[in-house]
Protein backbone atom coordinates (compact mmCIF):
# COMPACT_ATOMS: atom_id res chain seq x y z
CA UNK A 1 0.00 0.00 0.00
CA UNK A 2 1.60 3.47 -1.02
CA UNK A 3 1.27 6.87 1.20
CA UNK A 4 -1.93 7.74 -0.27
CA UNK A 5 -3.76 4.13 0.47
CA UNK A 6 -1.78 4.63 3.81
CA UNK A 7 -3.31 7.96 4.87
CA UNK A 8 -6.52 7.47 3.65
CA UNK A 9 -7.09 3.62 5.66
CA UNK A 10 -5.67 5.63 8.70
CA UNK A 11 -8.13 8.84 8.17
CA UNK A 12 -10.88 6.23 8.04
CA UNK A 13 -10.17 4.15 10.83
CA UNK A 14 -9.43 7.45 13.09
CA UNK A 15 -12.89 8.42 12.14
CA UNK A 16 -14.28 4.90 13.51
CA UNK A 17 -11.79 5.15 16.54
CA UNK A 18 -13.15 8.82 17.21
CA UNK A 19 -16.95 7.75 16.65
CA UNK A 20 -16.30 5.05 19.42
CA UNK A 21 -14.84 7.29 21.94
CA UNK A 22 -17.91 9.85 21.54
CA UNK A 23 -19.81 6.97 22.25
CA UNK A 24 -17.66 5.76 25.55
CA UNK A 25 -15.45 8.32 26.86
CA UNK A 26 -16.59 10.36 29.94
CA UNK A 27 -18.65 13.47 29.05
CA UNK A 28 -16.07 16.10 30.55
CA UNK A 29 -13.36 14.47 28.35
CA UNK A 30 -15.63 13.54 25.54
CA UNK A 31 -15.10 16.72 23.27
CA UNK A 32 -11.34 16.93 23.60
CA UNK A 33 -10.63 13.53 22.66
CA UNK A 34 -13.00 13.35 20.14
CA UNK A 35 -12.06 16.45 18.62
CA UNK A 36 -8.36 15.58 18.72
CA UNK A 37 -9.37 12.43 16.81
CA UNK A 38 -11.33 13.75 14.36
CA UNK A 39 -8.54 17.12 13.78
CA UNK A 40 -6.11 13.97 13.11
CA UNK A 41 -8.32 11.92 11.02
CA UNK A 42 -8.70 15.24 8.73
CA UNK A 43 -5.15 15.36 8.71
CA UNK A 44 -4.80 12.27 7.55
CA UNK A 45 -7.42 12.43 4.43
CA UNK A 46 -5.86 15.81 3.62
CA UNK A 47 -2.58 13.95 3.55
CA UNK A 48 -4.23 11.31 1.15
CA UNK A 49 -5.84 13.54 -0.99
CA UNK A 50 -2.21 16.04 -1.64
CA UNK A 51 -0.74 12.50 -2.11
CA UNK A 52 -3.18 11.24 -4.97
CA UNK A 53 -2.72 15.02 -6.51
CA UNK A 54 1.02 14.50 -6.56
CA UNK A 55 0.20 11.29 -8.67
CA UNK A 56 -0.01 8.09 -6.80
CA UNK A 57 -2.96 6.25 -7.05
CA UNK A 58 -4.90 3.30 -4.83
CA UNK A 59 -7.71 1.22 -5.10
CA UNK A 60 -8.79 -1.48 -3.32
CA UNK A 61 -11.89 -4.28 -3.40
CA UNK A 62 -13.48 -5.08 0.40
CA UNK A 63 -16.38 -7.96 -0.81
CA UNK A 64 -17.60 -8.50 2.21
CA UNK A 65 -18.41 -4.86 2.96
CA UNK A 66 -21.23 -4.32 1.01
CA UNK A 67 -23.61 -7.29 -0.18
CA UNK A 68 -23.14 -9.00 -3.94
CA UNK A 69 -21.44 -6.59 -5.35
CA UNK A 70 -18.75 -5.85 -2.42
CA UNK A 71 -17.11 -2.04 -2.09
CA UNK A 72 -14.61 -0.80 -4.61
CA UNK A 73 -12.60 2.51 -3.57
CA UNK A 74 -10.40 4.27 -5.69
CA UNK A 75 -8.17 7.07 -5.24
CA UNK A 76 -7.14 9.28 -8.26
CA UNK A 77 -6.34 13.00 -8.61
CA UNK A 78 -9.75 14.06 -8.81
CA UNK A 79 -11.15 12.26 -6.09
CA UNK A 80 -7.50 13.68 -4.13
CA UNK A 81 -9.06 17.05 -4.25
CA UNK A 82 -12.42 16.59 -2.49
CA UNK A 83 -10.63 14.68 -0.05
CA UNK A 84 -7.72 16.88 0.32
CA UNK A 85 -10.54 19.59 0.75
CA UNK A 86 -12.42 17.84 2.96
CA UNK A 87 -9.62 16.56 5.18
CA UNK A 88 -8.25 20.36 5.71
CA UNK A 89 -11.49 21.95 6.69
CA UNK A 90 -12.57 18.92 9.26
CA UNK A 91 -9.05 19.95 11.06
CA UNK A 92 -10.18 23.13 11.26
CA UNK A 93 -13.52 22.22 12.29
CA UNK A 94 -13.03 19.70 14.77
CA UNK A 95 -10.75 21.65 16.82
CA UNK A 96 -13.43 24.52 16.91
CA UNK A 97 -15.39 22.21 18.34
CA UNK A 98 -14.04 21.35 21.39
CA UNK A 99 -14.22 24.32 22.47
CA UNK A 100 -17.67 25.03 21.32
CA UNK A 101 -19.35 21.93 22.11
CA UNK A 102 -19.12 22.14 25.92
CA UNK A 103 -21.79 24.87 25.76
CA UNK A 104 -24.40 22.03 25.65
CA UNK A 105 -23.34 19.94 22.79
CA UNK A 106 -21.26 17.51 24.05
CA UNK A 107 -23.67 14.21 24.09
CA UNK A 108 -23.56 11.03 22.93
CA UNK A 109 -24.90 11.27 19.36
CA UNK A 110 -23.50 14.88 18.85
CA UNK A 111 -20.27 13.70 19.71
CA UNK A 112 -19.78 10.69 17.16
CA UNK A 113 -21.72 11.27 14.35
CA UNK A 114 -18.94 14.02 13.25
CA UNK A 115 -16.42 11.50 12.63
CA UNK A 116 -18.80 9.23 10.77
CA UNK A 117 -20.16 12.39 8.90
CA UNK A 118 -16.81 13.13 8.13
CA UNK A 119 -15.27 9.62 7.00
CA UNK A 120 -18.79 9.52 4.52
CA UNK A 121 -17.64 12.74 3.03
CA UNK A 122 -14.23 11.05 2.35
CA UNK A 123 -15.61 7.92 1.21
CA UNK A 124 -18.09 9.85 -1.51
CA UNK A 125 -14.71 10.59 -3.85
CA UNK A 126 -12.95 8.02 -3.87
CA UNK A 127 -16.24 5.15 -4.26
CA UNK A 128 -15.33 3.18 -7.58
CA UNK A 129 -18.55 1.30 -8.11
CA UNK A 130 -22.60 2.85 -7.77
CA UNK A 131 -23.12 0.52 -5.05
CA UNK A 132 -20.24 1.89 -2.93
CA UNK A 133 -21.22 5.62 -4.15
CA UNK A 134 -24.86 5.10 -3.23
CA UNK A 135 -23.84 3.63 0.48
CA UNK A 136 -21.76 6.72 1.04
CA UNK A 137 -24.19 9.46 -0.09
CA UNK A 138 -26.15 7.77 1.97
CA UNK A 139 -24.26 7.69 4.79
CA UNK A 140 -22.93 11.06 4.44
CA UNK A 141 -27.13 12.26 4.18
CA UNK A 142 -28.04 10.36 7.40
CA UNK A 143 -25.14 11.53 9.40
CA UNK A 144 -25.43 15.19 8.20
CA UNK A 145 -29.27 14.92 9.23
CA UNK A 146 -28.83 13.89 12.38
CA UNK A 147 -26.29 17.02 13.20
CA UNK A 148 -28.38 19.97 11.30
CA UNK A 149 -31.30 19.33 14.94
CA UNK A 150 -28.76 19.46 17.08
CA UNK A 151 -29.28 22.54 18.84
CA UNK A 152 -33.01 22.50 18.07
CA UNK A 153 -33.97 23.10 22.12
CA UNK A 154 -32.83 26.48 21.60
CA UNK A 155 -34.56 27.17 18.15
CA UNK A 156 -37.49 26.57 17.09
CA UNK A 157 -36.67 27.47 13.30
CA UNK A 158 -34.18 24.04 13.80
CA UNK A 159 -36.97 21.50 13.50
CA UNK A 160 -38.43 23.16 10.57
CA UNK A 161 -34.64 24.11 8.80
CA UNK A 162 -34.50 19.43 9.61
CA UNK A 163 -37.19 18.57 7.93
CA UNK A 164 -36.66 20.92 4.85
CA UNK A 165 -32.82 19.19 5.11
CA UNK A 166 -34.18 15.52 5.40
CA UNK A 167 -36.93 16.18 2.17
CA UNK A 168 -34.25 17.75 -0.19
CA UNK A 169 -31.39 15.43 0.44
CA UNK A 170 -33.80 12.59 0.02
CA UNK A 171 -35.54 13.18 -3.35
CA UNK A 172 -31.95 13.99 -4.56
CA UNK A 173 -30.74 10.53 -3.40
CA UNK A 174 -33.79 9.46 -5.60
CA UNK A 175 -32.71 11.76 -8.35
CA UNK A 176 -28.88 9.76 -8.51
CA UNK A 177 -29.81 6.62 -7.42
CA UNK A 178 -32.44 6.47 -10.97
CA UNK A 179 -29.34 7.78 -12.87
CA UNK A 180 -26.84 5.23 -11.91
CA UNK A 181 -29.04 2.46 -11.58
CA UNK A 182 -29.91 3.20 -15.34
CA UNK A 183 -26.56 3.39 -16.04
CA UNK A 184 -25.39 0.01 -14.25
CA UNK A 185 -28.32 -2.03 -15.91
CA UNK A 186 -27.19 -0.40 -19.07
CA UNK A 187 -23.22 -1.27 -18.99
CA UNK A 188 -23.77 -4.83 -17.45
CA UNK A 189 -22.18 -4.09 -14.20
CA UNK A 190 -21.68 -1.00 -11.42
CA UNK A 191 -17.74 -0.81 -11.45
CA UNK A 192 -16.41 2.59 -12.74
CA UNK A 193 -14.63 0.78 -14.92
CA UNK A 194 -17.44 -0.95 -16.43
CA UNK A 195 -18.93 2.01 -16.70
CA UNK A 196 -16.22 4.18 -18.90
CA UNK A 197 -16.71 0.89 -21.65
CA UNK A 198 -20.07 0.75 -21.56
CA UNK A 199 -21.87 2.00 -25.18
CA UNK A 200 -24.89 4.08 -24.39
CA UNK A 201 -27.62 5.37 -26.36
CA UNK A 202 -27.98 9.55 -26.91
CA UNK A 203 -31.41 8.64 -25.19
CA UNK A 204 -30.09 6.83 -22.07
CA UNK A 205 -27.00 8.69 -21.43
CA UNK A 206 -28.84 11.85 -21.58
CA UNK A 207 -31.49 10.61 -19.26
CA UNK A 208 -28.47 9.46 -16.79
CA UNK A 209 -26.73 12.58 -16.96
CA UNK A 210 -29.99 14.95 -16.40
CA UNK A 211 -31.40 12.34 -13.16
CA UNK A 212 -27.51 12.59 -11.48
CA UNK A 213 -27.49 16.32 -12.38
CA UNK A 214 -30.95 17.14 -10.36
CA UNK A 215 -29.36 14.98 -8.15
CA UNK A 216 -25.94 16.37 -7.12
CA UNK A 217 -26.90 20.04 -8.12
CA UNK A 218 -29.53 19.61 -5.19
CA UNK A 219 -26.47 18.73 -2.37
CA UNK A 220 -24.66 21.64 -4.37
CA UNK A 221 -27.36 23.77 -3.27
CA UNK A 222 -28.14 25.31 -6.86
CA UNK A 223 -31.05 27.15 -7.55
CA UNK A 224 -33.74 26.28 -7.63
CA UNK A 225 -32.75 23.55 -5.52
CA UNK A 226 -31.13 25.28 -3.21
CA UNK A 227 -34.09 25.54 -1.03
CA UNK A 228 -32.78 23.42 2.02
CA UNK A 229 -29.35 25.06 2.02
CA UNK A 230 -30.44 28.70 3.58
CA UNK A 231 -32.22 27.13 6.21
CA UNK A 232 -29.90 24.04 7.29
CA UNK A 233 -26.75 25.37 7.36
CA UNK A 234 -27.76 28.55 9.85
CA UNK A 235 -29.46 26.31 12.17
CA UNK A 236 -26.78 24.02 12.14
CA UNK A 237 -24.32 23.83 15.09
CA UNK A 238 -21.35 26.33 13.90
CA UNK A 239 -18.80 23.28 13.10
CA UNK A 240 -21.17 21.48 11.03
CA UNK A 241 -22.30 24.20 9.77
CA UNK A 242 -18.30 25.06 8.28
CA UNK A 243 -18.38 20.94 7.21
CA UNK A 244 -21.54 21.68 5.22
CA UNK A 245 -20.97 24.53 3.35
CA UNK A 246 -17.31 23.71 3.01
CA UNK A 247 -16.99 20.48 2.52
CA UNK A 248 -20.29 18.65 1.63
CA UNK A 249 -21.68 20.75 -0.90
CA UNK A 250 -18.39 20.18 -3.26
CA UNK A 251 -19.41 16.44 -2.80
CA UNK A 252 -22.01 17.89 -5.59
CA UNK A 253 -19.87 19.52 -7.92
CA UNK A 254 -17.78 16.27 -7.61
CA UNK A 255 -20.67 13.92 -8.60
CA UNK A 256 -21.28 16.14 -11.87
CA UNK A 257 -17.56 16.17 -12.70
CA UNK A 258 -16.98 12.25 -12.47
CA UNK A 259 -20.22 11.42 -13.58
CA UNK A 260 -20.45 13.66 -16.40
CA UNK A 261 -16.94 14.54 -17.86
CA UNK A 262 -15.39 10.81 -16.53
CA UNK A 263 -17.68 7.71 -16.77
CA UNK A 264 -19.81 9.60 -20.01
CA UNK A 265 -17.06 11.12 -21.09
CA UNK A 266 -17.92 14.81 -21.72
CA UNK A 267 -21.10 14.34 -23.58
CA UNK A 268 -23.04 16.69 -26.12
CA UNK A 269 -22.52 20.74 -25.67
CA UNK A 270 -26.23 21.09 -24.52
CA UNK A 271 -25.41 19.31 -21.45
CA UNK A 272 -23.12 21.66 -20.45
CA UNK A 273 -24.68 25.02 -21.49
CA UNK A 274 -27.33 23.52 -19.10
CA UNK A 275 -24.95 23.24 -16.22
CA UNK A 276 -23.41 27.08 -17.38
CA UNK A 277 -27.11 28.04 -17.10
CA UNK A 278 -27.58 26.66 -13.62
CA UNK A 279 -24.62 27.67 -12.47
CA UNK A 280 -24.95 31.67 -13.80
CA UNK A 281 -28.08 31.65 -12.29
CA UNK A 282 -27.64 30.81 -8.47
CA UNK A 283 -24.18 32.68 -8.47
CA UNK A 284 -26.65 35.64 -9.65
CA UNK A 285 -29.68 34.87 -7.05
CA UNK A 286 -27.27 33.58 -4.41
CA UNK A 287 -25.55 37.26 -3.89
CA UNK A 288 -28.77 39.28 -4.38
CA UNK A 289 -29.90 36.95 -1.12
CA UNK A 290 -26.91 37.45 0.53
CA UNK A 291 -27.26 41.49 -0.45
CA UNK A 292 -30.09 41.81 1.58
CA UNK A 293 -29.80 38.64 4.37
CA UNK A 294 -29.88 39.97 7.92
CA UNK A 295 -28.89 36.80 9.16
CA UNK A 296 -25.04 36.18 9.73
CA UNK A 297 -25.47 32.70 9.04
CA UNK A 298 -28.12 33.04 6.28
CA UNK A 299 -25.76 35.31 4.41
CA UNK A 300 -23.20 32.38 4.98
CA UNK A 301 -25.58 30.22 3.53
CA UNK A 302 -26.75 32.07 0.12
CA UNK A 303 -22.57 33.04 -0.55
CA UNK A 304 -22.24 29.29 -0.50
CA UNK A 305 -25.42 29.27 -3.43
CA UNK A 306 -23.75 32.16 -5.22
CA UNK A 307 -20.10 30.40 -5.51
CA UNK A 308 -21.31 26.73 -6.27
CA UNK A 309 -22.90 28.55 -8.61
CA UNK A 310 -19.57 30.29 -9.82
CA UNK A 311 -17.97 26.66 -9.53
CA UNK A 312 -20.50 25.12 -12.21
CA UNK A 313 -19.56 28.43 -14.58
CA UNK A 314 -16.49 26.87 -14.72
CA UNK A 315 -17.35 23.04 -14.95
CA UNK A 316 -20.13 24.16 -17.54
CA UNK A 317 -17.72 25.67 -19.46
CA UNK A 318 -15.04 23.12 -19.52
CA UNK A 319 -17.54 20.70 -20.67
CA UNK A 320 -19.10 22.66 -23.41
CA UNK A 321 -15.59 23.90 -24.34
CA UNK A 322 -14.22 20.28 -24.65
CA UNK A 323 -17.40 19.32 -26.51
CA UNK A 324 -16.90 22.03 -29.41
CA UNK A 325 -13.03 20.30 -29.65
CA UNK A 326 -10.51 22.71 -27.54
CA UNK A 327 -9.24 20.44 -24.66
CA UNK A 328 -6.73 22.55 -23.97
CA UNK A 329 -8.93 25.72 -22.93
CA UNK A 330 -11.21 23.39 -21.35
CA UNK A 331 -8.89 22.39 -19.05
CA UNK A 332 -8.23 26.16 -17.81
CA UNK A 333 -11.69 26.07 -17.23
CA UNK A 334 -12.03 22.99 -15.59
CA UNK A 335 -8.72 23.66 -13.26
CA UNK A 336 -9.90 27.22 -12.23
CA UNK A 337 -13.27 25.34 -11.34
CA UNK A 338 -11.56 23.57 -9.15
CA UNK A 339 -9.62 25.57 -7.72
CA UNK A 340 -12.47 27.74 -6.76
CA UNK A 341 -13.60 25.11 -4.71
CA UNK A 342 -10.68 24.62 -2.59
CA UNK A 343 -10.69 28.67 -2.17
CA UNK A 344 -14.66 28.64 -1.60
CA UNK A 345 -13.84 25.73 1.15
CA UNK A 346 -11.11 28.20 2.65
CA UNK A 347 -12.54 31.37 3.50
CA UNK A 348 -15.71 29.51 4.06
CA UNK A 349 -15.10 27.58 6.88
CA UNK A 350 -13.41 30.25 8.56
CA UNK A 351 -16.30 32.64 8.11
CA UNK A 352 -18.75 29.93 9.18
CA UNK A 353 -16.29 29.73 12.28
CA UNK A 354 -15.57 32.94 12.89
CA UNK A 355 -19.53 33.75 12.91
CA UNK A 356 -20.42 31.04 15.61
CA UNK A 357 -18.15 32.81 17.88
CA UNK A 358 -20.18 36.22 17.11
CA UNK A 359 -23.19 33.70 18.40
CA UNK A 360 -21.70 32.56 20.99
CA UNK A 361 -20.51 35.66 22.09
CA UNK A 362 -23.62 37.64 21.53
CA UNK A 363 -26.63 35.31 21.67
CA UNK A 364 -27.68 36.61 17.97
CA UNK A 365 -27.34 36.40 14.46
CA UNK A 366 -29.01 39.37 13.64
CA UNK A 367 -26.73 42.25 12.06
CA UNK A 368 -28.99 44.88 12.40
CA UNK A 369 -28.49 44.40 16.09
CA UNK A 370 -24.59 43.80 16.30
CA UNK A 371 -21.65 46.36 15.79
CA UNK A 372 -18.93 47.46 18.46
CA UNK A 373 -17.56 43.97 18.51
CA UNK A 374 -14.00 45.29 16.77
CA UNK A 375 -12.91 45.96 20.38
CA UNK A 376 -14.27 43.33 22.62
CA UNK A 377 -13.32 40.09 19.91
CA UNK A 378 -10.16 41.33 17.98
CA UNK A 379 -8.91 37.97 16.95
CA UNK A 380 -12.79 37.01 15.39
CA UNK A 381 -12.67 40.19 13.50
CA UNK A 382 -9.39 40.20 11.67
CA UNK A 383 -9.84 36.60 11.11
CA UNK A 384 -13.28 37.63 9.79
CA UNK A 385 -11.99 40.18 7.82
CA UNK A 386 -9.31 37.99 6.08
CA UNK A 387 -12.43 35.67 4.80
CA UNK A 388 -14.67 38.09 3.76
CA UNK A 389 -11.20 39.53 1.70
CA UNK A 390 -10.71 35.66 0.46
CA UNK A 391 -14.47 35.91 -0.49
CA UNK A 392 -13.88 37.82 -2.80
CA UNK A 393 -10.89 36.29 -4.97
CA UNK A 394 -11.66 34.57 -7.94
CA UNK A 395 -8.92 32.09 -9.13
CA UNK A 396 -7.59 31.07 -12.39
CA UNK A 397 -4.78 29.50 -14.12
CA UNK A 398 -2.49 29.59 -16.70
CA UNK A 399 -1.70 26.46 -17.75
CA UNK A 400 -4.81 24.43 -19.31
CA UNK A 401 -3.00 21.03 -19.69
CA UNK A 402 -1.55 20.64 -17.17
CA UNK A 403 -5.09 20.77 -15.29
CA UNK A 404 -6.05 18.38 -17.63
CA UNK A 405 -3.31 16.14 -16.74
CA UNK A 406 -4.16 15.99 -13.57
CA UNK A 407 -7.70 15.46 -13.39
CA UNK A 408 -7.54 12.64 -15.54
CA UNK A 409 -9.44 14.03 -18.27
CA UNK A 410 -5.92 14.50 -20.97
CA UNK A 411 -3.30 11.88 -21.69
CA UNK A 412 -0.14 12.79 -20.95
CA UNK A 413 1.37 13.20 -23.85
CA UNK A 414 -0.01 16.61 -24.81
CA UNK A 415 2.57 19.13 -24.53
CA UNK A 416 1.76 23.03 -22.69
Amino acid sequence: MNAAGTFLTSALGLCLASALAGVMTPRSVRPLVVGVGMACAGASGASAGVAALAGQTWSAWLPGVLPLAGARLALDPLAGTFVAVTGAVAVCAAIYGIGYTRHGLDGRVAQATPPLFLAAMLLVPVAASVSTLLAAWELMAITSLLLVPAEHARRAAVGEAALWYAVMTHLGFVAILTGLAAFAASAGGDSFAQLREAELSPAVSGTVFLATLVGFASKAGVVPLHVWLPRAHPEAPSQVSAMMSAAMVNMGVYGIVRVGMDLLHGGPAWWWLLVLAAGALSALFGVLQATVASDLKRLLGYSTTENMGLVLIGVGAAGFIAACGNPMLAGLALAAALLHVVNHSAFKTLLFLSAGSVLHATGTRDLDALGGLRGRMPYTTALFAVGALASCCRVVVRKGAYGLRVYGLLSTDVTE
